[in-house]
């Protein structure tokens, strides 16, 4: 592993981000000093088509699921490795002077609350393949370990929140607004917490794509034309996961086209108005959360995908009463913050520390993450 000697120095780490939403690869270059980082370079590189279709079909199981898994997993360290190598173009650095690759890889199980001892999460990506592309010393599988120890394995960016966004004097909440919301609430004096709201973007984007033939609705133009069903917003709310307490998490295993079409078929709507709902699920989840467990929050910043989401951000707002920030505004883009995080939690493996807030997973205490694939 390429560590370096003296900690004075900045070093260079990389982190990579596929999440929920499946629309490809976030890369950040960033060179850490101490407590210090500072984000270098991005790169943003989507998934073909095909690839996402195959990683959907992973989310269900099939015939032959660990050969399909395998196969997958090989592409994208492929797609992983082209993203890196861009990353380090585009920064006019050599792959030599990175220390690690913090690579997420891409969930296609989370099963955080099985019987004792039998819980698990799985992120796809061949990390032994990626340092042998790549030539430099990759950390995956960050979850797993904080699993093993009695938590959920999610949300970990938290940790990250707590020391880049923390104030001194203003208690503060993040929300991530990705394939899934998760909060951070970061009192000035206190606990930090986290935990998964419930769906941010995937059920929007998945209708979106369904109806419109984009990935997207871009800045919630089409769903804000529509009208809210209320008793289909009511069904969805029913769903005993947004009354359970924190330490939680969930993903694509709850909160699928599976899950909103059970719903459909007993409150069917047109298109738009499913869209319009689909967007206030989002916003009253996250708003609920926000009000439940981050009492006394005085500023309140976004970021994910959700935050260009105009009419999303609009919701929350005047749901909550607070004005809406954008975590741009504390150093780090809206579009880069989770693959930031992971760049973090490699530097936090490099030397040895935990990665984890037991307080946010339910984990049994601080627990150093990632398994390390030297270079």
């Amino acid at each position: 592993m390429q560590v370096s000697a003296d900690r004075s120095q900045p070093r260079l780490f990389i982190g990579l981000m596929s999440g929920t939403s499946l629309d490809g690869v976030d890369a950040v270059l960033t060179s850490q000093r101490g407590e210090q980082l500072t984000q270098t370079a991005t790169y943003f590189l989507p998934y073909p088509d095909a690839l996402k279709q195959r990683l959907l079909a992973l989310h269900t199981p099939a015939n032959n699921e660990l050969h399909e898994a395998a196969v997958v997993a090989n592409q994208l360290a492929e797609l992983y490795a082209q993203a890196v190598k861009q990353l380090l173009k585009l920064a006019d650095i050599r792959a030599e002077a990175v220390t690690a690759i913090g690579c997420h890889g891409q969930t296609i199980r989370h099963c955080p609350t099985l019987a004792e001892g039998m819980a698990y999460t799985i992120q796809l990506g061949n990390h032994a393949r990626l340092a042998e592309l790549t030539g430099i010393t990759v950390i995956g599988d960050f979850r797993s370990r904080d699993i093993a120890a009695g938590g959920q394995g999610a949300p970990l960016v938290p940790a990250f929140h707590q020391a880049v966004f923390t104030s001194a004097d203003r208690h503060r909440v993040v929300i991530n607004i990705g394939g899934i919301a998760n909060l951070s609430d970061l009192p000035a004096h206190g606990q930090v917490t986290g935990f998964d709201s419930g769906p941010g973007n995937l059920l929007m984007d998945a209708w979106t794509q369904q109806h419109t033939g984009q990935p997207y609705d871009a800045s919630g133009h089409w769903a804000a034309g529509g009208k809210i069903n209320p008793d289909l917003l009511n069904a969805m709310l029913a769903d005993p996961y947004f009354a359970l307490a924190a330490p939680k998490s969930t993903g694509r295993d709850l909160f699928n086209d599976t899950w909103l079409m059970q719903l459909l078929h007993q409150y069917p709507d047109s298109a738009q108005n499913v869209a319009r709902t689909l967007l206030e699920l989002t916003a009253v989840s996250i708003t609920d959360a926000l009000t439940r467990f981050c009492p006394g929050a005085q500023e309140v910043y976004v970021c994910g995908g959700g935050a260009h989401n105009l009419a999303l951000l609009n919701r929350l707002q005047a749901l909550s009463g607070q004005s809406i920030q954008l975590t741009d505004q504390l150093g780090v883009g809206v579009d880069w913050v989770e693959a930031v995080a992971f760049a973090w939690l490699a530097q936090r493996c490099v030397d040895h520390l935990p990665g984890n807030l037991a307080a946010v997973t339910g984990a049994a205490g601080p627990r150093i993450l990632g398994a390390v694939y030297p270079n």
